[in-house]
């Protein structure tokens, strides 16, 4: 009987697993959203929301997770950016250091600026479980879009994504840190 069930579960495991990665999500349409939010950690990201912001698909952008020594001019620099644009457009949010926490810093600047709509932009592998943090931090009436920048991860991080993913799914399920 336990085999069966260590069975099953490993087969429900395979199958979830086999889900995550066949559908990671990809690039979003051109659609317009209040603002950007671009967590630090993954290559491709940043670049993707400054070509978000250019084009003019939302007003603002937060970088967050940014470390503390790191600055606009750093970052400008680093992108070959105008400096002008991150002095008009993009905010560095310095407290976050994890996808929980970008998620909180995330739901503080957007409130403070009175958006309700943002786009999310990070790793593929990444955006199920920083936008099941987003959601869960925000309030109903702010929209969350997810755009996936494309990476090559190795089996062992998606294994570890996914594993994240599925227990902190079940702790909003059982209402754990909520």
């Amino acid at each position: 009987m336990i085999a069966r069930l260590v069975g099953l579960a490993a087969l429900a495991w395979l199958l979830g697993f086999a889900w995550f990665m066949l559908t990671l999500p990809g690039p979003l349409d051109a659609r317009r959203t209040d603002a950007i939010v671009v967590p630090t950690g993954g290559a491709g990201r940043i670049d993707r929301g400054i070509a978000l912001l250019r084009a003019h698909a939302a007003k603002r952008m937060l970088v967050t997770g940014v470390g503390p020594d790191v600055r606009p001019i750093d970052l400008a620099r680093e992108y070959r950016t105008p400096p002008s644009l991150f002095a008009c457009c993009i905010d560095l949010g310095r407290e976050a250091v994890d996808t929980r926490s970008n998620a909180e810093e995330t739901r503080d600047w957007l409130h403070r600026h009175g958006y309700h709509s943002v786009r999310l932009v990070t790793s593929n592998w990444h955006l199920r479980r920083a936008e099941l943090e987003l959601t869960n931090a925000l309030d109903d009436d702010i929209v969350v879009v997810g755009d996936g920048v494309a990476g090559a991860p190795r089996l062992l991080l998606l294994v570890a994504e996914y594993d994240k993913y599925l227990v902190r799914r079940g702790a909003l399920l059982i209402g754990l840190g909520g």
